[in-house]
């Protein structure tokens, strides 16, 4: 089969349009033929060696949708032809509260989607949402159900609420702008791009400010006051403009760092507003359902930017390095 390999760190231009074996399912698990993979910022950071774990070769890729073309005999509940969609979380565990120690993804340290054909487990095999085509299917998982735990499990986001979403563009905060939403809260983002913040508007956001213009945080605090919830993941020397931003009794739910880390923060705000930070990493594989179900009773559909040919894997990850997209970035595999 041909496959996306990445043999050695070095950025996007690393990655090799290779032919490799097929990988035959072992027990336990399926072999889905890929229609669809979709990029993260994750795999632009590993073609840099920027992430733990660090694995090569590798064929990247957490996310897909294909269809089941084989199974293992032991696999019930599944059949050869079936529309699937694949939770990229391996291994989460037997707790709500937090992944395991074995937690990891598709794509590093395991091959994953950038491939023609990938063997995974029956358990992270779900039914592909009939409203959605297949591009939309497979850029879902990994931002949506981030977004999902960020935003209802941990962020516990009420109808009514005032919601921030710092940093708008990225699939994750896309993706929890829709789902904001459609609980009935009202969102405010950032972003450098006028742009993207009109286009988040015309999703269903209030209003929003440009981070780069000065005196932003003045003026998103005379739009909207306070934020009773934020949901970060640009972390960085801002996120202390977030805790000036948050109501008090309000809470932050911070999900990334790419802006790196904080480098101080300003605890007597924290203290004295009695206000929340909360961690939160992906999504357990009931969340995951939750997720497909929430997006089947909603009819809601990722937010798109492009598609490039599988071999055209480096010129995608260079466009999404820039950070221009707004919405989600996909490889075509087997359409």
């Amino acid at each position: 089969m041909k496959a996306i390999v990445l043999r050695e760190i070095g950025g996007p231009e690393k990655l090799r349009y290779e032919e490799v074996e097929t990988p035959t399912p072992q027990a336990g698990e399926v072999l889905v033929k890929v229609k669809y993979a979709a990029l993260n910022r994750r795999d632009v950071f590993i073609t840099y060696g920027m992430y733990p774990g660090m694995k090569l070769p590798s064929i990247l890729g957490a996310d897909g949708a294909g269809e089941v073309v084989a199974l293992e005999s032991d696999v019930q509940g599944i059949a050869e032809g079936d529309e699937v969609i694949i939770n990229p979380g391996l291994g989460w565990g037997a707790e709500e509260s937090a992944p395991s120690r074995e937690f990891h993804l598709l794509g590093m340290p395991v091959d994953g989607t950038y491939a023609q054909y990938i063997a995974v487990p029956a358990e992270n095999i779900y039914p592909k949402p009939k409203h959605l085509t297949w591009e939309e299917a497979a850029a879902l998982p990994l931002a949506g159900i981030t977004a999902y735990r960020a935003l209802i499990t941990r962020g516990q986001v009420q109808e009514g609420e005032t919601v921030l979403i710092p940093g708008i563009g990225s699939g994750v905060a896309l993706y929890i702008l829709q789902m904001a939403v459609t609980k009935g809260a009202k969102v405010y983002v950032t972003s450098s791009s006028e742009e993207k913040i009109e286009r988040s508007k015309q999703l269903g956001a209030v209003g929003g400010v440009n981070y780069t213009s000065e005196n932003w945080v003045k003026q998103l605090r005379g739009l909207i006051g306070g934020a009773d919830l934020i949901v970060d993941g640009v972390g960085g020397p801002g996120f202390n403009d977030l805790i000036s931003l948050t109501k008090i009794g309000g809470r932050i739910v911070t999900y990334g760092a790419t802006n790196g880390p904080v480098p101080q923060y300003v605890l007597p705000k924290v203290f004295f507003k009695n206000m929340d930070i909360r961690g939160t990493t992906m999504g357990s594989p009931r969340e995951f359902a939750q997720l497909l179900d929430l997006y089947e009773r909603h009819q809601l559909r990722p937010v798109m930017d492009r598609s490039f040919h599988i071999e055209q894997a480096t010129e995608a990850h260079q466009f999404m390095e820039k950070g221009r997209n707004f919405g989600k970035v996909t490889l075509v595999i087997g359409h």
